[in-house]
């Protein structure tokens, strides 16, 4: 019988030649991921499961990204916690502050995940490795523990909604876009635990980055995973990053999808996610005169190489408005020698921006940017539920990097076209 991507990665992890959605499996799980917030209670669990040892030490991430640098004594007993466990147990992919970075930028990046992979993580943002080709979801910290012990966990085989982009992306319009303009159509709940395959000539030549981004927000929607069949862009980024064999699979073709969303895009403008949803979004040339106080470009959905190049060509030969902070965070050691090495770095210093440490930062509310009672942040983050990034009078406003750096500079929400 015909099946999605999701369900053949699931089918082969589970040792079965086919399932079907709403299907309960046993999988085996080539990855299990935790940072320094949820890895303490998975440890937790695991030691009370009296499980003794891992079940594989080279096939457990455990990455601090998300309180580091440590930002006070309760995570930095966090963060100790995270690495006694990892070298009791010999955990290879343990990265300290100056090798870690954010967890789902640098998975990839060192090749950890690969096409065909399944992982499981103690992240919501776990589904952002589905750009490769990977089924990848998040999960509680006790079922991590489960994970931790076993190297395997049950799933629900989720159904299947077909996400069809058409035409040619305009200007300034990315990844970030598509998925913004996908989440207001159908809200937040929209595909609860769904799986959602994006395809459409718009993504036959969308970047890594992009996708990334895409993947990273699926469970924005409610879905259980994001996926992209991987192709020619898919094998180019993950050229010399591992030794393993990568699975590249594709949709049967008369797979069954519960649902099929075709969307135009020749005429979309970067979209604005307005507080306190990622649903509540609106068209740039819609936002009207929103001034704001704060504006962060990083995290998990656009902190990479490609998001920094784009708000530092928005950006160049322009100064940060006045009573306005622009925070920069590159996400991974590397992502931060690479855009140094380009300039990007001055460019930033020039217009008055202020560069941190590869961390999540601000994105959860963690520190590097609090919010104070009242005060509004464009955030290339992934979220802006009410008190995401601090008080809970704060407002939080989701854009891709082009549209936050030309809000830093002109101190109200502005698309990039402004300073054209």
């Amino acid at each position: 019988m015909a099946m999605t991507l999701t369900e053949k990665i699931l089918a082969a992890h589970a040792d079965k030649d086919h399932v079907s959605p709403g299907e309960l499996i046993q999988v085996k799980v080539d990855l299990a991921l935790a940072n320094d917030i949820t890895a303490p209670i998975a440890i937790k669990v695991f030691n009370e499961m009296g499980a003794g040892r891992v079940f594989d030490p080279a096939r457990i991430a455990l990455i601090p990204d998300h309180f580091i640098p440590n930002k006070d004594i309760d995570s930095a007993e966090q963060a100790l916690m995270m690495k006694r466990f990892a070298r009791k147990h010999d955990i290879v992919h343990y990265y300290e502050v100056g090798q870690a970075g954010v967890e789902h930028v640098l998975l990839p990046e060192k090749g950890l995940v690969l096409p065909g992979d399944l992982v499981i993580g103690a992240d919501s943002h776990t589904c952002t490795y589905g750009a490769l080709g990977a089924f990848s979801t998040g999960v509680g910290s006790t079922d991590l523990a489960g994970v931790m012990a076993t190297g395997e966990i049950w799933l629900k085989v989720p159904v299947s909604f077909k996400i069809v982009y058409e035409g040619v992306l305009p200007r300034w319009v990315g990844g970030k876009d598509l998925i913004l303009n996908l989440i207001g159509l159908i809200g937040v709940e929209g595909a609860i635990y769904a799986a959602l395959e994006f395809t459409g000539s718009a993504i036959d030549t969308l970047p890594m980055a992009d996708r990334f981004s895409m993947s990273n927000m699926a469970v924005e929607a409610g879905a259980k995973n994001g996926i992209f069949t991987p192709d020619k862009i898919t094998q180019a980024y993950i050229e010399g990053r591992s030794s393993r064999q990568a699975r590249f699979a594709a949709s049967d073709p008369g797979a069954n999808y519960d649902r099929v969303i075709v969307i135009p895009v020749d005429d979309l403008e970067p979209q604005v996610a307005f507080p306190h949803s990622p649903a509540n979004t609106r068209p740039i040339s819609q936002v009207g005169n929103v001034p704001i106080d704060q504006v962060f470009i990083g995290s998990c959905t656009n902190g990479r190489v490609e998001d920094l190049i784009q708000a530092a060509s928005v950006i160049q030969g322009h100064k940060v408005a006045r009573d306005v902070r622009l925070i920069i965070l590159p996400t991974t050691p590397q992502v931060y020698r690479e855009v140094m090495r380009m300039g990007l770095l001055e460019i930033f210093l020039d217009a008055g921006a202020t560069i941190g440490p590869p961390s999540c930062g601000p994105c959860l509310g963690g520190h590097l940017g609090i919010l104070a009672k009242g005060e509004r942040c464009v955030a290339t983050s992934n979220r802006n539920f009410l008190g995401r990034m601090g008080h809970s009078e704060s407002e939080v406003y989701l854009a891709n990097p082009a549209v936050a750096a030309a809000s830093a500079v002109l101190g109200r929400i502005a698309g990039p076209a402004e300073l054209a």
